[in-house]
């Protein structure tokens, strides 16, 4: 399923036009993307949560000329699915 498909499914369970479901899935991304950008952690009870993990900066060696190289920190963003998604998945 891709966005455009999520949209109209969105429109067609709640009632909204297609236009209308769009901005409302647009508005739900953009704010979980800008909250976990800035550090904080979203979280959906029954679906799951959004947060940002920080990574140490490691040694990893490149397979081509196996020299080790220096992989530098960074932060990733993770989610983690809630126990009702997972038992709906497991269905």
């Amino acid at each position: 399923m891709n966005k455009v498909e999520l949209v109209a499914e969105v429109a067609q369970k709640s009632g909204l036009t297609k236009k209308d479901a769009e901005k409302a899935v647009s508005a739900v991304l953009d704010t979980i993307v800008k909250s976990v950008a800035s550090g904080d952690k979203v979280q959906l009870v029954g679906f799951g949560t959004f947060e940002t993990r920080f990574r140490q900066q490691r040694t990893g060696r490149n397979p081509r000329t196996k020299e080790t190289i220096i992989i530098p920190a960074s932060k990733q963003p993770v989610f983690k699915a809630g126990k009702a998604f997972k038992d709906a998945v497991a269905k």
